[in-house]
Formats: C-alpha cells, sequence, structure tokens
C-alpha cells in the first residue's frame, strides 16, 4: 500500500483550497470480456473535474491509482504523466480560479473487492462487475478528489460489451452503444457505483402520496448473477424495500432524493453491502441457495433497511472526515433495527440486537484499540479499521440509550430537523447535538462527553439487601464499575426488573422502575419494600449500553431457572450477560457449556439459539482448559445430537442443531453419522441435506480425515457454482495434512493468485482447532511475514491475512512472548497493523485468563 494513504490534515488543507462542481466519467469496460492481453488487465477510464481553487496560483493533487495515464491536462495545458503522476496522485500547480483537469488512464480491474471488480462464473464463464469504494477506493476506477467533504454531482458513460446491462447511481439508458446516466446529486466520491454485466434483473415500482398531494414514485429494481436466479426470492427483497421506504417516509419527513432504488446482490463481496444512492450493493449470500432459518431473514432485511437509512444518514448528509464515521454507521445500525421492529415482520428485532449486534460492542470495547464513538482518524488505514464495533454496533446502542434519555419524539424530530438543514453537504458531531438540544430542551454537551468522547464499557451490578425476616427488599442499589484503562463512569437510563417464579413455574417478572444510574453506587429507592426477588435484571428491556452483572443470588436462579424465563428479551439479556462473565475470566467455561446444554434446546428465539452454538463453540475452542477440551466437545456433540434428535421434524431448531453438531463433531461415531447423512444411508425425519447442508457435513469430514481431494471433488461436480467452489477450497485447505498447510499457506501469503473469497475461504480451511500441533510451526512464520504483507498487498487483503493467520490456537504463553516480541521491534510499523496485531494479543490474553478460571473450577 505504499503512497496510497491519505491523511486527515491533508485533506483539510484541500478542502480549504478547492470546491468540486462537477465530474464527467468514461469508462471503457469492453476489456472484461475476451482475451485480457495481459496482466493486469485493465480499462479505459477519462475523468473531466470542474473545480475551482480559492488561492489562485496555489497546488494542490488528485487521486487515481492505475497502471497507465496515458494523459493529463489542466486548463487546456498538458502535463507530462511521467513528471505529475506518482502512482496514487496527480500534482497540480498554478491553479487557477477555475479549472478542469482532464485524465486518460488505464485502471486495472480488481480481484480484492476494492474498487472495479471482476469476476468470472465458473458456472457459465460470464463475467461479472461491481464497483465497491469506501473509504477510498474510487480511486481506483477514475481520477478524482478522494475524500468525503468535497462532494460533486458525477455524469457518468460507460461503453460495455454488447448484450451487456450497465447500471450506476442514476437512471441510465443506451445509445449509440454507450451506456448514460443521469446527474447524480451532489455526493461523495465512495458512494459512486458502476455495476456491469449480464446480470439477473427483476423490477417492482414504489409510490407514496404525501399530505401536499404530491406523490413520489420509485422505481426499484434488484439484480444477482444468472446462475443465483432460481433461488432469488425477489419479492420478499422488495417487501423489505417497500415497507422501510414507508417507515422513513413516515418518519422522516424528507423525500427520498436519489431517484430510482437498485439493489444489487454481487460476488466475492468484502462487506455485508453498500449504501450507494440508487444503487445499493450486497454480498450475494444474502440470497439462500438453501434452507436457513428466519434469523438469515431477519438479518437481511436489517440490512436492506440500515442501507436505506443511509439514504438519509450519510449519502444525502456526510460527514466532514472519517472522524465522525458513526453520523452515518452508528444511526444506520440504530435505524435498521428500529425499522424492522417498526415495518416488517420481524418484531423482535431488538432481542436479535441485544444478543448478537452488542456482543460485537462489548468484543470491541474491550479491546487495546477501543476508541470513542467520535475516533481520532489520522488518515484513510485508520479510516478502514474503524467499521467496527464500536461504530456500528456500540454507537446504535448509544443511540438507543439517547431516545431514551431525550424520548423518541426529540430524537426524530432532531433528525428531520438536521436534514433540512444539512441536505447534500457534510457535517460535524455538534451540527447533530445543536439541533437534539433544540427539540429535546436538554443541554446534550455533557450526554456526548460521556456516551460519545471516552471509551470503554461500564458494568452494572445490583446489590440487593432484605429486611431481617428476608421477604422483603429493605434496599435495592446498583452499582457501576469501569475498568483502570477507562475509568470514565457514565449516566444510564435503566429499568431494573424483579422476577420470581409463578405457581405455574415460569420465571417472570413482577416489579420494573426505570431510573437513573449515575456514579459509582445508586439506590432504587422505589423498589423497597417489594417481595425479595430470585432474580433482579438491572438493564431490563436493554435500554443502556453496559455489561449486565448479577448478585449471587440472581446467578444462581440461572444456573437453575434460566430456560423459565418467559420473556425472550429477558432470557436474551441473562445469555448475553452469561456470556460476558465467560470471557471475563469470571464464569468457567466449562459452566457456561453445561447452561447450554440444559437450556438451549428450550430456546424458542432461533437467532438467540444460534448464537448460544457459536458462543458454546467458542467457550470449548478459547476458554476451556485445554484438559478439559476433549470431555468438553464430547459432552457438546451429545448435546447436539440428543437436541437434534429431539427437534421438530422440519423445523429451524432441527436445521440449526443439525449444523451445530457438524461443527462439534470429533468422534469416530459422530462422523460416520455425518458420513451417512451425506450418502442418504441414514436421516431424520424432516431434515432435508440440500446442497448447503451437504458442504456443512463435509468441512468436518475434511478436517479429520475423513473426507479427502477425491471427494471433495466428486462433490464438487454436483455444485461447480461459485459458491461450490469457495465452500471446496475451504474444505480441500482443511484437510489435516502438512504438505496441505504448506500449500494453503503459499497461496494466501506468497502469491496474490487467488481473490478475496478465496483467500477468505483458504484462511478458513487453514486455522482449524483441531489442528493446532499441525499449524504449530506457521506462527514463527506469521511474524516474519506480516510487515510484508502489510507493505505489499491491498488493504482488504491484508487485514484478512494479519487477523486470519494469528496463531490464536498456540494459546499458550509463548505464543503471547512472541506476540509482545514483535510488537517491540516493530513499534514503528505501520499503525492499522500494529492495531491489528494488539487486537489479536488481547483476545489470546483474555483466553488463556479465561482458561486459567476453568482448569481452577470445582471439580477440576
Amino acid at each position: 500500500m505504499p503512497g496510497e494513504n491519505l491523511s486527515r490534515d491533508e485533506a483539510r488543507e484541500r478542502a480549504a483550497l478547492l470546491s468540486v462542481d462537477g465530474y464527467d466519467v468514461f469508462l471503457d469496460i469492453r476489456s472484461a470480456v475476451g482475451d485480457g492481453g495481459g496482466e493486469p488487465r485493465t480499462f479505459r477510464s477519462v475523468t473531466t473535474v470542474r473545480f475551482r481553487c480559492a488561492e489562485p496560483g496555489a497546488a494542490s493533487f488528485a487521486d487515481l491509482i492505475a497502471p497507465v495515464v496515458t494523459s493529463v491536462s489542466l486548463n487546456g495545458r498538458d502535463l507530462d504523466p511521467g513528471e505529475v503522476f506518482d502512482g496514487s496522485r496527480i500534482l497540480l500547480e498554478d491553479l487557477a480560479a477555475e479549472n478542469e483537469l482532464v485524465v486518460d488512464a488505464r485502471c486495472a480491474y480488481s480481484r480484492t473487492g476494492e474498487g472495479l471488480h471482476r469476476f468470472v462464473d465458473p458456472e457459465d464463464g460470464e463475467v461479472y462487475l461491481y464497483t465497491q469504494y469506501e473509504p477510498a477506493d474510487a480511486r481506483r476506477v477514475f481520477a478524482n478528489f478522494e475524500q468525503p467533504d468535497l462532494k460533486a454531482p458525477y455524469r457518468f458513460e460507460v461503453r460495455a460489451p454488447e448484450g451487456w446491462t450497465v447500471w450506476s447511481n442514476g437512471a441510465g439508458e443506451l445509445t449509440d452503444g454507450v451506456w448514460r446516466f443521469a446527474e447524480t446529486k451532489p455526493v461523495s466520491t465512495y458512494i459512486t457505483c458502476v455495476v456491469a454485466g449480464p446480470y439477473h434483473y427483476v423490477t417492482d415500482s414504489y409510490t407514496r402520496t404525501f399530505e401536499d398531494g404530491t406523490k413520489l414514485e420509485i422505481a426499484l429494481g434488484a439484480m444477482c448473477r444468472k446462475g443465483l436466479a432460481p433461488h432469488f426470492d425477489a419479492d420478499d427483497v422488495f417487501l423489505v424495500t417497500r415497507q422501510g421506504l414507508d417507515f422513513f417516509h413516515d418518519h422522516f419527513d424528507f423525500p427520498y432524493p436519489f431517484g430510482k432504488y437498485d439493489q444489487a446482490f454481487v460476488p466475492e463481496y468484502n462487506l455485508g453491502a453498500m449504501e450507494n444512492p440508487g444503487l445499493v450493493t450486497f454480498r450475494e449470500e444474502y440470497i439462500f441457495r438453501g434452507k436457513v432459518t428466519q434469523a438469515s431473514y431477519e438479518a437481511r432485511a436489517n440490512v436492506i433497511l440500515h442501507e436505506m437509512a443511509h439514504m438519509w444518514f450519510g449519502d444525502l448528509v456526510t460527514m466532514v472526515w472519517w472522524d465522525d464515521l458513526w453520523l452515518k454507521e452508528s444511526f444506520a445500525d440504530f435505524m435498521g433495527t428500529f425499522a424492522n421492529v417498526g415495518a416488517t415482520r420481524f418484531r423482535d428485532a431488538w432481542v436479535t440486537f441485544a444478543n448478537r449486534r452488542k456482543a460485537w460492542a462489548y468484543r470491541a470495547d474491550q479491546l487495546p484499540s477501543t476508541h470513542p464513538v467520535t475516533a481520532d482518524i489520522r488518515d484513510l488505514q485508520d479510516a478502514k479499521l474503524n467499521f467496527d464495533g464500536i461504530t456500528y454496533a456500540k454507537g446504535a446502542s448509544v443511540l438507543k440509550q439517547l431516545v431514551a434519555y431525550v424520548g423518541q419524539d426529540a430524537f426524530l424530530e432532531g433528525a428531520r430537523r438536521y436534514f433540512k438543514r444539512n441536505a447534500y453537504s457534510n457535517t460535524r458531531l455538534g451540527d447533530l447535538l445543536s439541533v437534539l438540544a433544540e427539540t429535546s430542551g436538554r443541554d446534550m454537551s455533557g450526554w456526548a462527553r460521556s456516551w460519545l468522547q471516552t471509551a470503554g464499557v461500564n458494568a452494572l451490578t445490583p446489590q440487593v439487601l432484605l429486611d431481617t425476616d428476608g421477604g422483603r427488599i429493605a434496599e435495592l442499589a446498583v452499582v457501576q464499575e469501569a475498568a483502570e484503562s477507562h475509568p470514565e463512569l457514565r449516566p444510564h437510563r435503566v429499568a431494573v426488573g424483579l422476577y420470581r417464579t409463578t405457581p405455574e413455574g415460569a420465571l417472570e417478572r413482577y416489579a420494573r422502575v426505570e431510573t437513573d444510574v449515575d456514579g459509582p453506587r445508586t439506590v432504587v429507592a422505589e423498589l423497597a419494600g417489594e417481595q425479595a426477588p430470585e432474580l433482579v435484571l438491572v438493564n431490563d428491556d436493554d435500554l443502556t449500553y453496559c455489561k449486565i452483572r448479577f448478585d449471587e443470588t440472581s446467578l444462581a436462579t440461572l444456573r437453575t431457572r434460566l430456560g423459565a424465563l418467559t420473556d425472550p428479551l429477558a432470557r436474551a439479556l441473562c445469555w448475553s450477560a452469561l456470556w460476558n462473565l465467560t470471557r471475563d475470566g469470571l464464569l468457567p467455561a466449562r459452566d457456561f457449556i453445561a447452561l447450554v446444554l440444559r437450556f438451549a434446546g428450550r430456546e424458542s428465539d432461533i437467532g438467540v439459539l444460534q448464537m448460544l452454538h457459536a458462543w458454546a463453540d467458542s467457550a470449548l475452542v478459547h476458554y476451556a482448559a485445554p484438559a478439559w477440551r476433549e470431555t468438553g466437545g464430547r459432552l457438546l456433540a451429545e448435546g447436539a445430537l440428543r437436541e437434534l434428535r429431539a427437534a421438530g421434524p422440519g423445523s429451524e431448531q432441527q436445521l440449526a442443531w443439525a449444523r451445530f453438531f457438524a461443527a462439534v463433531a470429533t468422534s469416530e461415531g459422530d462422523l460416520v453419522l455425518l458420513r451417512d447423512l451425506l450418502d442418504g444411508t441414514t436421516g431424520f425425519d424432516g431434515l432435508v441435506v440440500d446442497q448447503e447442508l451437504r458442504w456443512v457435513f463435509l468441512e468436518p469430514l475434511a478436517a479429520h480425515g475423513v473426507a479427502g481431494e477425491r471427494e471433495l471433488a466428486a462433490e464438487l461436480d454436483r455444485d461447480d457454482t461459485a459458491s461450490g467452489r469457495r465452500h471446496q477450497v475451504r474444505c480441500l485447505a482443511a484437510r489435516p495434512s502438512a504438505a496441505v498447510k504448506a500449500q494453503a499457506w503459499a497461496q494466501v501469503v506468497e502469491s496474490e493468485a487467488l481473490s478475496n473469497a478465496h483467500v477468505e475461504a483458504t484462511i478458513a480451511g487453514f486455522a482449524r482447532p483441531s489442528q493446532r500441533e499441525l499449524t504449530a510451526p506457521y506462527a514463527q512464520l506469521y511474524f516474519a511475514a506480516i510487515e510484508r504483507v502489510w507493505r505489499e498487498r491491498s488493504i482488504q487483503i491484508g487485514m484478512d491475512v494479519v487477523r486470519g493467520l494469528f496463531p490464536a490456537y498456540q494459546d499458550r504463553p509463548e505464543t503471547l512472548e512472541a506476540t509482545d516480541a514483535w510488537l517491540r521491534a516493530h513499534a514503528d510499523a505501520a499503525p492499522a497493523l500494529r492495531r491489528l496485531v494488539l487486537e489479536a494479543r488481547d483476545d489470546l490474553a483474555r483466553a488463556l485468563r479465561a482458561q486459567e478460571c476453568d482448569a481452577a473450577a470445582p471439580g477440576h
């Protein structure tokens, strides 16, 4: 990544100097098909940008990453590309008050999902293209000023292979062999987009009549590869889209401003989705080739609504610089769930948010790299890494707390004023706080200081004192704690719930008080005199962002009665709290696994159940004492099989337990059963072993040496598709052979031949918890290679390699010492690289602490 970084200071200086009036971009992508004429395969890109300079005579630069620049013209004056282009920047000297820059270049197609990505479908040989830019990869496709606060309108023209369709942000039409698109509203570079190829395309429409009688009509479209068309449930995508458009128009009072609304499901996509106005892109895995649970459909709906919220939060109004990335991502994350609950069939989406989304935030907020929601983003590498659990999930959690603090009406009215005042421009934190202060009548500075400008997560623990006969509460207080590294105590608006067992045996809430917790200890006076509780839940209804702790009585109740909790949100909060205790080394991993084995079979929320499966697997792999792992694995496999047999035929629970059984299967009997399920010689009533489930069963068989290259090749013959090839690559790399591991390592670390999707699949197969001894030699190789990989590869591939190949399964003190030695010896390495290594080190240190806790468990 040499010379490709851009600092905040450079962006600030350029924004003070320049303002951009418009872009005309012409792309000739006919080279996407046929003989590429050598590597890298390139396409022609011609950019004309009109801009003004506040200081005539000054110098600045434009951004472009391209193998070849054919010509550069500034204000009619030809510049020598060899003198003004250094590989990532074009020097612009002696600027006039009004300027026109024309750049003609050969840009490279991408195989890493950054820039203009080119994918060849192995099923039919068709070629598909799409762009992905955030935070700064538009410069891989056309010359520009690559920073979010230099907004401008764009006109795109694209010459494509015959028979292709091309889409961009605006509506387009094909004339004289060129696709010409309507000029966009002023937007940032990173949300411009082009999608091209023989995509399967479905259309629909949305109409809304406003109170003043005006009518808004939006053309809707959805697309995917032709090979996925038989699986594409576009009707459900459109249903959620229309529901979302209704919801946001109801609440935002600002009509959707970007014309049409296309949604493209594209291959080899690094992200979940991207909010390009008028042309949202999604990873194609949101098109389900086999049976999935409702949790998958809920997740897809959440992403559709998250991206739609960005049309207002992010596209219409955009942050000045990546410091305020939260101004779009936190809001979109909150609004995705808010709209899912308010507009779609997924009315329990806040349960998923509490259980899954917040787990991401809690982990990120306890890493050494944690940062305030409003972060200090020095440059683009910092920005790339800050698309994290703080910016998304913690920020959304903080906004949920804000709604409880100022009220939903004041919050939404603040959003409406924010849009109207700042449409098509850029904002900072203060711009939002000022409208919220107006609408709520509250001083937002203190709230912002506590929740947006400090890092760390607080723990809230109930203290219960009973009266002399033990039947009533004498005093209930909430104790607030913070980590030494981030000692901030915050104001929390919380609900405190008290639970007891009913005569019917259910564990239900009988008292609830909403109160403000501030400082180290807060007495909840309203609960004095209530019946003695069996369980106190200090963040009932999940209003605030905190780690929930329990008093001794409550924890004892959960050990025996967790499954009797009837409220699904309360149950999810308790599971989340128990998982945090496990990660913090306060609850032995074997105890958490025992709770899952005892109560997960009674979990009605399928998303929570699948999260429990993932947590139980992590508890065994990372947090259980090594000497107990074999026993724990056997118990999990036995429990999974028991629940699989007991699950209703054809139910979601049956499918979830089948997948979990495959994940934890290790014994000879388990593996024989998986093989028999594949062969069809045995089965479970109602369980359809479709193609996706076949690959799920094959992976553990490959990892334990039961299925080899011949069996995997035969499976690929059944499923020679893009998805099938990714599955096969992962399974091939999972085989327990030193030669296999050496080949996988070389393909990822020493070569750039693999696409981003196959890099990801190879890493997933290489790193297996059951193969700790086999991969032990690669710990030393990892530390020797990562600085070179970071320097030479794209930032996305660099992140995948540094995160994915860290020797996390070599969980012993020597690995921690080797990590520390690398950090000491590479103090001047790229800060983003050091951050990734520090995060991996912290995960390893946490695992070792949790293993000590588990080893010390009674009866060990």
